[in-house]
């Protein structure tokens, strides 16, 4: 019986983490799924998460507005750790983050074969920064290894504590947009963006930097 892992990315529920869940799973806005969803955009009982033959099988249960793996609208789908699930407002991402660093590894594996790198196993907590941040360049693979996600600041006041949820917000909701936008190619394990959605994501980049700045460098008190 194998045992999945959603997190959800998007929706009433976002935040929410299931972990190792066994199998079959069905997920829902009806009581008796083995993940409920607060979304009236999704039906009763929408889809199946099943193994089959050492494979993990989603079904879309015949659902009112549908299921979209990755962006394509689907029926049935063989998921792989890191993909992305689309049901009514709501949106899932499959594995855990140690489950889509390995699967990132061994994609990097076989397109560098024979490269030698300094790789943390896939337990560390850094494993998945890692892959995600992968580079060829040897001075950049100097520093990966020690890129761990920030704490966020304590003892915040609730004006400095809404501000920052509002700048989280707008970055949510950008980085939402361009993940909707993506297309993936499954024969050969490739994303595509637009030229558009491409210069806003280094719009969004610029835009960081110029935080990063504004941050570390505040103006001077006149």
């Amino acid at each position: 019986m194998a045992q999945i892992t959603l997190r959800i990315l998007d929706g009433a529920d976002r935040g929410r983490v299931f972990e190792n869940l066994p199998t079959p799973v069905t997920i829902g806005r009806e009581e008796g799924n083995s993940l409920q969803l607060n979304d009236e955009r999704v039906s009763r009982f929408h889809v199946k998460i099943q193994e089959d033959q050492d494979k993990v099988v989603l079904t879309d249960l015949e659902s009112t507005n549908g299921t979209k793996v990755n962006g394509e609208d689907i029926q049935l789908r063989i998921l792989r750790y890191g993909d992305i699930i689309s049901m009514g407002r709501s949106v899932l991402l499959f594995g855990s983050r140690e489950q889509i660093a390995e699967r990132l590894a061994a994609l990097r594996e076989r397109s560098d074969a024979g490269r030698v790198a300094d790789i943390p196993p896939a337990d560390h907590p850094a494993a998945l920064e890692f892959e995600l941040n992968w580079s060829a360049d040897p001075d950049v693979q100097s520093t990966l290894h020690t890129l761990l996600p920030p704490e966020l600041p304590d003892r915040l006041s609730p004006g400095q504590a809404a501000q920052l949820c509002e700048l989280l917000e707008y970055l949510h909701i950008r980085v939402r947009d361009l993940l909707n936008a993506v297309k993936l190619k499954p024969d050969n394990e490739q994303v595509t963006l637009e030229q558009r959605h491409w210069q806003n994501l280094i719009d969004l980049q610029a835009r960081l930097a110029s935080y990063l700045r504004a941050v570390g460098q505040p103006p001077d008190d006149e």
